[in-house]
């Protein structure tokens, strides 16, 4: 038989691979690994302290066990190193809320199908509507930022620049991380005001309230007021299609003053459309869950700008994790 990129083993695994996913989901939802963290327990321990099946939970510990999320001895389970860190409450290293707003999108992709038929999406917008969501999606976005904040930023220069905004910013993370880089630095978290309450949270968790504001409003229907020598959108562009980009870029261009930096950090595709696979896969998401958004090539993106009046436009080499970019403007 000659070999193949795929044969029919690795074609089923990764058919199935959602069962894996949907034991850690699981594990998350039910906050396992944080009860797991302080103590060892054995199966009907744990089902009495959460109010969980015995039967039930024991095969989902057997499974997050031979996953190596946990440890079983002497019939009592346990945490890895690596569930300790990253998936327990405790840790500040904490990836449950990014987590829990992955297993809100799977319902979603099962009709993924539907969405490619019709071009339309198949679940209503996230933005506000439902408050589990708001929160899982708000904080997920401070986890990952937390993560990656210090290296990138560690990148970049802002020297000499004293007025940011953070348009989409969210929780604010992005915001707080640059102005603890550059002390001289004043930052303003532009949002939807249902983002207001996570914003002040946060930036107060950092004892920044004197130099990190917030503003209330929607870039898409409102023109944004203030004067800025550098903008930072991160994962904004995505959400949109080229008409409603045109208008973020627009707007942002009336906000930033002569010789003002824009950084766009976003997933971003290769020019001949061949990946990479994880914005390939988010541009799907995009089709799952808005009207018009996708990921973009950096060629797509340097047209845009060019349209908006940006110059000096460059794709920084940046050593980053995962499949992020950053592109660089001027105005």
């Amino acid at each position: 038989m000659p070999e193949y990129k795929w044969n029919p083993q690795s074609l089923l695994e990764l058919s199935n691979g959602y069962w894996q996913t949907s034991v850690l989901h699981a594990a998350i939802k039910i906050d396992l690994f944080s009860v797991l963290d302080e103590q060892a327990l054995r199966a009907e321990e744990l089902a009495d302290k959460i109010g969980a099946d015995k039967d039930g939970l024991q095969r989902l510990l057997t499974a997050l066990v031979a996953i190596e999320l946990l440890v079983k001895k002497d019939d009592c389970f346990s945490c890895t190193r690596s569930a300790a860190v990253f998936l327990s409450r405790q840790s500040p290293l904490y990836l449950g809320n990014i987590i829990q707003h992955h297993r809100q999108l799977m319902e979603s992709w099962a009709h993924l199908d539907e969405a490619v038929m019709t071009g339309q999406p198949v679940r209503a917008a996230y933005a506000g509507d439902d408050p589990e969501w708001r929160r899982n999606f708000l904080l997920g976005m401070h986890d990952l930022a937390m993560l990656l904040a210090p290296k990138l930023i560690s990148q970049i220069d802002l020297g000499g620049r004293r007025r940011l905004l953070d348009l989409g910013g969210g929780p604010g993370t992005w915001a707080i991380h640059f102005c603890k880089k550059y002390p001289e630095l004043q930052a303003t978290v532009y949002d939807l005001p249902s983002s207001r309450s996570f914003a002040e949270e946060t930036v107060a968790c950092f004892g920044l309230e004197e130099r990190v504001g917030f503003v209330g409003g929607d870039f898409l229907l409102e023109k944004v007021s203030g004067s800025y020598d550098v903008v930072w959108l991160s994962h904004i562009l995505h959400g949109e299609g080229p008409q409603e980009v045109r208008i973020i870029l627009d707007n942002v261009a009336s906000v930033l003053e002569p010789g003002g930096l824009l950084l766009i950090h976003e997933f971003v595709l290769d020019d001949a459309g061949s990946g990479p696979l994880f914005p390939a896969l988010f541009s799907l998401n995009m089709l799952l869950g808005t009207p018009a958004g996708r990921s973009y090539s950096g060629e797509q993106l340097f047209e845009l700008l060019r349209d908006a009046g940006f110059k000096d436009t460059q794709n920084l080499d940046l050593d980053l994790p995962g499949s992020s970019s950053v592109i660089a403007a001027k105005v």
